[in-house]
């Protein structure tokens, strides 16, 4: 790798560990912890498996449409964030450096990308296209549950950022792609 590359790489890596740490030194206020773990979890996929459940039950054929788009961009999005995974097999912040440690159930032992930013931004699209009064909402959770990640000790900033835009690029390929 070329010297001035890889000066870049190693900077960008350092100042991704210093906001990961610099978010995590609030995880110590209790109410944030309890937050931030429960947006966590409910980012684990039990929330976008009820989705998937309830929105043709209740959404009509618009629930049926949606919920499908949410299960095809799912078993997308879980191929390309296992393929990247074993690709880049970047380690979690909380095994890697001082002053950071695991504030919630580790999933496995790599950080890049974030599959709970992934799966949340993408949800957020789908969902906010099909039901656009829900859009604020559904941003702010998908936000705060990027946010979860870093402050608990469990990804890097870059890894929510990178995790966020793969869900974004994929549920806009279905939405306007593969989708219609």
């Amino acid at each position: 790798m070329p010297r001035w590359l890889d000066s870049g790489w190693h900077y960008s890596a350092a100042l991704d560990a210093r906001w990961a740490l610099a978010l995590h030194q609030h995880v110590d206020q209790p109410a944030l912890r309890r937050l931030m773990v429960w947006c966590s979890r409910f980012g684990d996929g039990h929330l976008w498996g009820a989705l998937l459940l309830v929105l043709p039950l209740a959404g009509g054929a618009a629930g049926w449409r949606c919920a499908s788009l949410l299960a095809s961009v799912g078993a997308v999005n879980l191929a390309i964030y296992w393929t990247i995974k074993a690709w880049t097999r970047r380690s979690r912040p909380c095994a890697q450096c001082p002053g950071i440690r695991a504030c919630a159930p580790i999933p496995d032992v790599f950080s890049f990308p974030s599959g709970h930013s992934l799966h949340a931004a993408a949800f957020a699209l789908l969902l906010s296209a099909y039901y656009p009064a829900l859009a604020p909402l559904l941003w702010f959770y998908a936000l705060l549950v990027a946010m979860a990640r870093v402050v608990l000790g469990l990804h890097y900033p870059s890894d929510v950022l990178m995790g966020g835009l793969i869900g974004i690029a994929t549920a806009s390929l279905a939405l306007y792609g593969w989708g219609n």
